[in-house]
């Protein structure tokens, strides 16, 4: 039985009036041939169905929050926020670490509503990133980690996925049905079928404290085993030409002892982290030699702030000010010479960089194309304002993570190709393998797609 879904999320980024779809950053554009909204799986099927008969290609779009061009298509493009359904819990028989319940949702869905969905009957997720608005397909498809030295990306809650496939036909599968299925598709970009259900592992609701506090950054690099022992969930952020970062420690709480009051949350999260920041990258792209001070002077204006809150509403940021990213998953013992490699070409190159550098954290996983996959693992996100081109910066990044053995993250922005994927992924090959089984013909591909997996 489906429970009633309150809409807060925007719909799909549709083709505008020109016929241009566009991504959320504005860095992909592309004209499919046509743009529909199915009802229901039976008419993503006939949609599917009817695209294979015309010899034109799929693929489907979310939020439009991946970076690079893997919705783009000239062929149909489909949205799927009519797909945005929860079903009633359903208990475990044995909890699984934390989780107690499985959910079956509309892949559709955007995590925003499904975070209040959960919230409505007492649940929550283990894990989330820090922006809400993606599809629960686009999200798990892509790979969205979050953070935490022990925690796991979404991919791993995954518990069992319905699709459509290239010839029409609707499948579920599970750890029990089809497996080497469901192992691909729980993370599988999209080309495998169109997902039109998701089956989640959740747990009770819970409570999280956040404590905010600028740092040098010479003492979280000196002191970064500790705090990953010490807190649930880690990240930090660093300002470029600068040796200050803002740390985010969230650990959880059974109440919420000392809840963000509403003028201080106004304060820090839209007139700080977004307003001032939207200055900060206008100002620095009129005056590029003027971005080291007000880095300075960013990074000193977020002062410390401790907080209690449910879950996601700790777990996601507002994300107001537009932007381009690269993101990069490191052995974990890689992540101190790189930064160190980072801040010597950045000094070196003159190049500007006005955005802070995200750095966030992973257990290992088992899911195939995780970016977590078999190792310990930490993120860094590279990130420019929209409007300045990050071309240079991000081919730097791009050459100091490879020699690292980084791995992209799949909805960021790199040009690596199939020869660096599988010299890092140990199961590539398997992912390609059912692939071709169940789309030969490649529907649900696209040039990109194509390049990256060397098809």
């Amino acid at each position: 039985m489906a429970i009633d879904v309150l809409s807060h999320a925007p719909r799909s980024h549709a083709p505008g009036p020109d016929g241009l779809w566009r991504n959320w950053s504005g860095s992909v554009a592309c004209r499919p041939h046509g743009f529909v909204e199915p009802a229901d799986a039976d008419d993503v099927a006939e949609r599917v169905a009817r695209a294979v008969a015309d010899g034109r290609g799929v693929r489907v779009v979310g939020g439009g929050h991946s970076f690079t061009p893997l919705v783009a298509t000239d062929g149909l493009l489909l949205g799927l926020d009519r797909l945005a359904f929860v079903d009633e819990p359903v208990p475990l028989p044995e909890p699984e670490g934390r989780a107690t319940h499985t959910v079956r949702v509309g892949a559709g869905l955007r995590l925003h509503d499904l975070n209040l969905a959960l919230a409505r009957l007492g649940l929550a997720m283990s894990n989330l990133g820090d922006i809400d608005h993606q599809s629960v397909a686009g999200a798990i498809s892509t790979g969205t980690h979050g953070t935490g030295g022990a925690a796991a990306g979404l991919s791993t809650l995954v518990r069992g996925v319905e699709l459509v496939l290239a010839d029409g036909t609707r499948v579920a599968a599970s750890a029990t049905e089809r497996p080497e299925l469901f192992e691909a598709a729980r993370l599988g970009l999209g080309t495998l079928g169109v997902l039109t259900a998701v089956t989640l592992a959740v747990e009770p609701a819970y409570t999280l404290e956040a404590v905010e506090e600028p740092w040098p950054l010479d003492r979280v690099l000196d002191g970064l085993e500790d705090l990953l022992a010490a807190n649930e969930h880690l990240e930090f952020y660093w300002f470029p030409h600068t040796r200050r970062a803002l740390t985010k420690r969230n650990n959880r709480r059974p109440v919420s002892d000392a809840p963000l009051g509403r003028v201080r949350g106004l304060v820090d999260d839209e007139l700080l982290s977004n307003g001032l920041f939207e200055v900060v990258n206008r100002v620095g792209r009129l005056a590029p030699r003027a971005i080291p001070r007000l880095n300075a002077v960013a990074a000193r204006a977020l002062g410390a702030r401790r907080f209690t809150a449910p879950s996601h509403e700790v777990y996601v940021s507002p994300r107001r000010v537009r932007f381009r990213e690269s993101e990069w998953a490191l052995p974990h013992d890689a992540l101190v010479p790189v930064l160190a490699e980072l801040d010597a070409w950045i000094e070196q190159s003159g190049e500007n960089v006005s955005f802070p550098m995200e750095v966030r954290f992973a257990a290992p996983d088992d899911v195939w194309l995780s970016t977590a996959h078999g190792r310990r693992t930490a993120y860094v996100a590279v990130h420019q304002f929209w409007r300045t081109d990050p071309t240079r910066l991000f081919a730097a990044t791009q050459r100091i993570m490879v020699a690292h053995g980084g791995r992209p993250h799949w909805g960021k922005e790199h040009t690596v190709g199939v020869d660096h994927l599988r010299s890092v992924y140990p199961r590539l090959d398997d992912f390609l393998g059912v692939r071709a089984g169940v789309d030969p013909d490649g529907v649900f591909l696209n040039a990109h797609l194509r390049q990256v997996l060397g098809l």
